[in-house]
């Protein structure tokens, strides 16, 4: 993947962070094939391990305002709509005023909404009962306007407090198309060193 086009030419003198220059833009390749991303992550699992590490020495603040700037630039390229494989993988939490909020919208009772739609895990968790999730539609979403909380924010790579996050990031990189090429992107504008896997 090719480096991150800035805004200015980086200064070497200068601490390689996002203080100093601004990201722009994002060249036009987006991988969008999730079965290439699916095998990508199981080839670069042990380079994302490193990642991993290498990012929890990063300062908080000047990586949080890279990541937001890349999912800004990069979710503008894709359509969600078009691939809805969260929606196809993912147990959503569900609290009591959601299920309140999406039963009234469904103009079903809460005790239909729980019994047709809901499981309860430890601690009385509520999770969507199925995968993929009941009220998606091929690709897209039919109660979006109600959706729950944890598929509003999803990929939550514009929250701040990125590496809090980062375990769950990286169990998500080969699911969302978002995710991985933000963390590709920002590998290259970290200026992380990528082992080469060269024959012994």
């Amino acid at each position: 993947m090719d480096k991150l086009l800035n805004a200015s030419v980086f200064a070497p003198n200068l601490p390689k962070w996002p203080y100093f220059y601004s990201i722009k833009t994002v060249n036009n390749y987006i991988e969008a094939n999730l079965s290439v991303i699916q095998a990508n992550a199981i080839k670069k699992s042990a380079e994302n391990e490193r990642f991993r590490t290498f990012l929890n020495h990063q300062p908080d603040s000047d990586l949080d305002a890279i990541v937001q700037q890349l999912n800004t630039k990069i979710s503008a390229k894709v359509d969600c709509t078009l691939c809805g494989n969260c929606c196809k993988t993912l147990m959503i939490v569900v609290t009591n005023p959601e299920a309140d909020q999406l039963s009234g919208a469904l103009q079903i009772s809460r005790t239909s909404f729980d019994e047709q739609y809901i499981e309860k895990g430890l601690n009385e968790m509520m999770l969507i009962n199925k995968m993929p999730c009941c009220f998606l539609k091929e690709t897209k979403c039919t109660v979006y306007e109600n959706r729950f909380e944890g598929c509003r924010e999803f990929p939550a790579l514009h929250l701040p407090g990125f590496k809090k996050r980062l375990f769950t990031h990286f169990m998500h990189y080969d699911r969302c198309m978002i995710i991985y090429n933000t963390i590709e992107y920002l590998k290259n504008i970290l200026y992380f060193e990528i082992e080469s896997s060269q024959p012994c």
